[in-house]
């Protein structure tokens, strides 16, 4: 008799471990799943998410880049630099790989942005380090959207 209950707990117990695995292997092939869709997304559709929704461009407005340029310099160049990786990416080209609105919405919202965002959790996964949030106004953000698009991809 007691080798029966015995018998019985441990088929159980195996049972339960096996259903525990099923559970595992399904969380990770969703994983899978949701890594996938990361990789599909068109930056150059994705506008990020954060206050601008929507930014008309014209003809480089050379003055607005001008203060873009120090405005990067005395904010964002301890991170970054145009045309070579260091803490963040080299932004050489970035108007290239991202829209407008998707650019402005790092530089504004950045916590938001690498929590939520497939592309900049993509980022943060491949640099390890987020974004900081400077604190810059709209108009600020604008400044060095206008500077970016006067730098071309290397």
């Amino acid at each position: 008799m007691k080798l029966k209950v015995l018998t019985l707990i441990i088929a159980v117990a195996f049972l339960s471990s096996c259903e525990g695995e099923s559970k595992k292997a399904k969380e990770v092939s969703e994983t899978q799943v949701i890594a996938k869709k990361v990789v599909e997304v068109d930056p150059m559709k994705d506008k990020g998410i954060g206050p601008i929704t929507s930014i008309a461009l014209s003809e480089v407005d050379e003055v607005m880049a001008a203060e873009g340029k120090e405005v990067f310099k005395t904010k964002c160049s301890a991170c970054h630099k145009m045309s070579k990786r260091f803490v963040g990416p080299g932004l050489a080209g970035v108007t290239e790989r991202r829209t407008p609105e998707w650019i402005m919405n790092m530089i504004l919202n950045p916590e938001e942005m690498v929590a939520k965002n497939p592309l900049a959790k993509k980022l943060l996964a491949e640099y390890l380090s987020p974004m900081a949030n400077q604190n810059l106004t709209e108009n600020e953000a604008r400044l060095i959207l206008e500077y970016f698009r006067t730098v071309p991809s290397k």
